[in-house]
């Protein structure tokens, strides 16, 4: 992100600013607007949420100034635009078939909606920020093969831990250090089977001022397993054991903690994603190491320790706050912060919370019915295992007791899905029974239904 401050002043001397369509009013979202009130040579000019209220309400709390109007098409949106409106919508198509904005940003954290719009902003030439790490660790790898072929980047926004971790692991990986763990901390208590239902929890989301599925998802791990498979999709670092471990640690303490076990730490092997409960939130780590004997005095001498496990932190993460960095340097530069291979290398997916039986609806991440593990896709693949992007609405066929994983076999999707079939493609694409180009031809069909 270095110089991108003055690439932004420039844009805004040329009276040419980045111009943002933001999808999604929720929490995050509001930040974002409310960020970009504050910045120079950036604005956020359209908003859609399927509470329009919402949307136009974004404008007002975030402090932005100009006269907000209602759109109902791309092209009324465009010329609203060109009239220095704030433009709000209800549907997110509006902000995706847009010609008037330089990036989408997605920010509803619904896979469902997560790839639908990112679809249909690629093909119409607009890059991709995505806030929307669900929709990510369950097509991000399609999603950016198409935005490729469409001649437009894709990036998980800026951030948030996941893209904060590759910032580290980016800087790591550059230095040559070998990389032995990768993580974030959790601030929340895990409780795996807490649910939105629950008084405590109910309460605790109106004190935050979040919805109650948002703070179970963090509360039960399942963000946690979300965003450190995003790490791991991008990176190639794996978990080293299903869920990961999870220890009780703080920061002075992380390359104690995340050492081999004959070193008196708790990883079976380096190269994995990890987190961390206790003072470690709001921070992101990366404990490495190095065999060279200078370079392990160099560090003596700069305090790191004695090794040979070293920690490099980064204190925070300012989730939307950092998020028009991303949009920024899509549209200046040319250039993606964090994007994911062209594999899965991990998979996260559900775990019954409680007894499921059959005619059971699962009800989506954050819910009542399953939480969130992470394993590697070889294994997931292996066992069949439903991702949790694909959980929401589907119909149980068979018991699942509680705590043990949801299968493909255990239900019936919900369908139609462009969420389920772009994966079904992406398997097929993985597996190589499908070629990229018919591939593409399939994802271009389906993004302008």
């Amino acid at each position: 992100m270095i110089g991108i401050n003055s690439e932004l002043a420039e844009r805004q001397k040329a009276g040419k600013p980045v111009k943002v369509g933001l999808i999604g009013a929720g929490q995050m979202g509001v930040d974002v607007v409310a960020q970009v009130t504050q910045m120079k040579g950036i604005e956020v000019v359209a908003i859609a949420d399927i509470e329009i209220e919402r949307a136009k309400a974004a404008y007002e709390i975030a402090g932005a100034k100009g006269q907000t109007k209602q759109a109902d098409s791309a092209q009324q949106a465009d010329r609203l635009v060109t009239q220095a409106a704030l433009v709000y919508a209800s549907d997110y198509r509006v902000i995706t078939d847009m010609s008037g904005i330089d990036v989408m940003l997605e920010s509803t954290g619904v896979p469902e909606i997560g790839a639908r719009a990112a679809l249909r902003s690629a093909r119409n030439g607009r890059h991709l920020a995505m806030m929307n790490v669900e929709t990510d660790i369950t097509v991000g790898p399609l999603l950016h093969r198409y935005a490729a072929h469409k001649n437009v980047l894709y990036a998980l926004a800026a951030g948030d831990e996941p893209a904060a971790c590759k910032e580290l692991y980016d800087f790591a990986d550059a230095l040559g250090f070998t990389i032995v763990a990768m993580g974030k901390g959790k601030n929340n208590p895990l409780d795996r089977h807490a649910k939105p239902t629950d008084e405590k929890w109910a309460a605790e989301a109106v004190r935050r001022g979040l919805s109650p599925n948002m703070l179970i998802e963090f509360v039960d791990g399942s963000k946690t397993m979300i965003e450190m498979a995003a790490v791991s999709n991008a990176t190639g670092l794996v978990p080293d054991v299903r869920g990961m471990h999870g220890p009780k640690t703080n920061r002075d303490k992380l390359n104690e903690t995340f050492a081999l076990k004959e070193h008196g730490g708790v990883l079976n092997k380096t190269g994995v994603v990890e987190y961390g409960i206790g003072h470690v939130h709001p921070g992101v780590f990366a404990v490495v190491t190095t065999d060279h004997p200078r370079l392990r005095q160099a560090l003596v001498y700069r305090d790191m320790g004695d090794g040979p496990y070293y920690t490099l932190f980064r204190p925070y993460h300012l989730c939307s706050i950092e998020v028009p960095l991303t949009c920024a340097m899509l549209a200046i530069r040319g250039k993606s912060n964090m994007f994911p291979l062209d594999r899965l290398v991990s998979e996260v997916f559900a775990v019954a919370k409680q007894d499921l039986v059959p005619g059971d609806v699962l009800d989506g991440i954050g819910g009542c019915s399953f939480y969130c593990l992470i394993d590697t896709y070889e294994v997931a693949a292996k066992e069949k295992l439903l991702p949790a992007g694909l959980a929401k609405n589907a119909r149980l066929i068979r018991a699942v007791t509680k705590d043990r994983p949801v299968t493909y076999d255990d239900v019936e999707l919900a369908e139609p899905s462009t969420i389920l079939d772009l994966r079904r493609l992406q398997d097929e694409w993985m597996s190589g029974r499908i070629d990229e180009n018919k591939m593409l031809q399939a994802i271009d069909a389906m993004a302008v239904e």
